[in-house]
């Protein structure tokens, strides 16, 4: 097996994950596209445009790529070169396959303290000690839930956070704590997508992190006659 097989059975969460996770990165590019487009005819037909339109494209964009990075590793639709690999035996492919995502899962790791450490502060949490593995929670670090976005207007359904993280003082803008979760989230399930890859690697069900060339070896058999009746 070259390459992890997608057509699978999955069981019913499984596939409304799928879907979730689709559609979610789907409604993203939307609503970019959407807002863009607004904003562009306000622009030039009514000589006006949504203030915060920039910020919120930019926002979006951001939980676009973090979102799909995890997607990626879950699709096994990530580019790489693979000339090196193909030159060996399969048991060489499978240690170098197991070698990629043990030091991907390692980057994973770092990438998830890093963004929680970035992050916490934004919601009133302390971040973790140790510079490469946590070793506890740190003490005295300023809190930021005060920092709000430059344009975002602040929605109804998080006025919550006033009370709960910035002392019951209210936002005139929305808090960056609400962006800037996608940060620790994506970076989570980036750990447990590469985690996913992994025992799937170990059980023989995929053969690569990166994407395989199937497409191109189905091609070359039409090319060749193999499948003519």
């Amino acid at each position: 097996m070259t390459q992890y097989q997608d057509n699978l059975p999955k069981s019913a969460f499984a596939r409304f994950l799928d879907a979730f996770e689709e559609n979610l990165i789907a409604l993203l590019l939307g609503l970019m596209t959407m807002i863009t487009f607004v904003n562009v005819v306000m622009r030039y037909m009514f000589n006006h445009s949504l203030i915060w339109g920039l910020e919120v494209t930019l926002i979006l964009f951001a939980w676009l790529v973090l979102l799909g990075i995890s997607y990626g590793f879950k699709k096994t639709a990530h580019l790489g070169v693979d000339a090196l690999i193909n030159v060996l035996p399969s048991r060489g492919q499978r240690i170098m396959a197991v070698l990629s995502a043990l030091a991907c899962l390692l980057y994973a790791f770092l990438l998830m303290k890093g963004s929680w450490d970035y992050w916490a502060p934004f919601a009133g949490f302390q971040p973790t000690e140790g510079r490469w593995f946590p070793l506890g929670f740190a003490e005295g670090v300023r809190d930021r839930a005060f920092y709000v976005t430059d344009q975002v207007p602040m929605l109804g359904m998080f006025r919550w956070l006033e009370d709960a993280i910035n002392y019951g003082d209210s936002y005139d803008k929305l808090p960056r704590v609400i962006p800037y979760a996608i940060i620790p989230f994506s970076a989570a399930l980036l750990l447990l997508r590469v985690s996913q890859a992994l025992v799937r690697i170990l059980r023989g069900k995929q053969a690569l992190l990166i994407v395989s060339h199937e497409a191109e070896d189905e091609v070359e058999r039409v090319a060749h006659g193999e499948y003519e009746e």
